[in-house]
C-alpha cells in the first residue's frame, strides 16, 4: 500500500460552519480527489504527535483560528517538524495558518497584515517567477481565490520564490525548494463556505471599515485555485483520482449534503 498524505490539522472550522459543511480535512480530501484511506490525519493543536516525515508521501498543513505569532508549543513543535521534512525533501503544502507556519519555520517573518484583514473572493495575480515548472498545477495569469486572514507573511525566508500576490498581500503563493509550497488563500473553500465566513465576520468587518455586503455579493467559485490541491496530490504520487475530472466545480452547493454528512 502506498504511503498516505498526511493532513496536519492546526485547528477547526467554526462550529456553525462545521455543522453545515464539514471540516478542513474533508474539504482538502475532496479537493485532492482522494479516499479517506489515502490520508492520515494528525491534530497537532490537540497534542497529537507527528510521524517521521519518511512515513508519509507528503504533508498538507491546514488553517487555524490561532495566530503563528502566539508561538504556541504545539505550533513551534510543528515548525521543527517542517524543517525536518524539508531536509528530506518531503512534498509540503501549507494553507493560511499552514502557509504562515512554513514561512516562520524556515526563517520568514509573520505578523498582522497592514490595513486589516483580507476576506472574500480575491483576484490573485501570478508573478513572472511562476513558470510552469515552479507550480504544482497550471494556473491562468489571474485567478480567483477565497481568503480570510488577519496575519500574513510579511518577509519570506531566504531563497523563497514568490509566485503570486493579491492587491493587498504580496506573498499569496510561495515555493520553498523543489517540492514545498504554501498559499495564503484557501483552495479548499467552496463559495458557500466563503459566504458563511463573511457572515460570521461581518460585524468585525464593518467595525474595520469593510463593506461586508459587497464582499458577500462578490463571492464566486474558484476552480483554478482548487486545482492546486489535485496538483499537490500528483506531486505526492497520487495520479488516480477517486472523483472523475469534470467541468463542474465539485465545491458548489450540490456537494453540501455530502460534506455535511461526512466525518471530519
Amino acid at each position: 500500500m502506498s504511503k498516505p498524505i498526511l493532513i496536519i490539522r492546526t485547528g477547526h472550522a467554526p462550529d456553525p460552519i462545521r455543522a453545515r459543511f464539514g471540516d478542513f480535512p474533508h474539504w482538502f480530501r475532496l479537493g485532492m480527489r482522494l479516499s479517506p484511506q489515502q490520508l492520515r490525519l494528525i491534530d497537532v493543536a490537540a497534542g497529537e504527535s507527528l510521524p517521521s516525515p519518511r512515513e508519509v508521501a507528503g504533508a498538507l498543513i491546514t488553517g487555524s483560528a490561532a495566530m503563528v505569532t502566539e508561538r504556541a508549543a504545539w505550533s513551534e513543535r510543528t515548525a521543527g517538524w517542517i524543517r525536518d521534512a524539508m531536509d528530506v525533501e518531503l512534498p509540503l503544502f501549507g494553507v493560511c495558518y499552514g502557509h504562515q507556519l512554513m514561512a516562520h519555520a524556515l526563517g520568514g517573518q509573520v505578523d498582522y497584515l497592514p490595513g486589516g484583514r483580507e476576506i472574500g473572493t480575491q483576484p490573485i495575480e501570478l508573478l513572472p517567477t511562476a513558470q510552469p515548472e515552479a507550480l504544482p498545477a497550471t494556473l491562468p495569469p489571474v485567478f480567483r481565490a477565497h481568503t480570510t486572514h488577519e496575519q500574513s507573511v510579511l518577509e519570506v525566508p531566504a531563497g523563497t520564490l514568490v509566485l503570486a500576490k493579491s492587491i493587498r498581500d504580496p506573498h499569496h503563493l510561495l515555493r520553498y525548494g523543489q517540492q514545498a509550497f504554501s498559499a495564503q488563500f484557501h483552495p479548499e473553500f467552496n463559495a458557500d463556505v466563503m459566504r458563511a465566513y463573511i457572515l460570521r465576520k461581518r460585524d468585525a468587518m464593518r467595525r474595520e471599515g469593510f463593506d461586508a455586503d459587497r464582499s458577500f455579493r462578490a463571492v464566486s467559485p474558484t476552480p483554478d485555485a482548487r486545482r492546486l490541491l489535485k496538483g499537490f496530490a500528483r506531486l505526492c504520487g497520487f495520479d488516480r483520482a477517486v472523483y472523475p475530472e469534470t467541468g463542474r466545480d465539485r465545491h458548489d452547493s450540490a456537494t453540501l449534503v455530502e460534506q455535511a454528512t461526512a466525518p471530519a
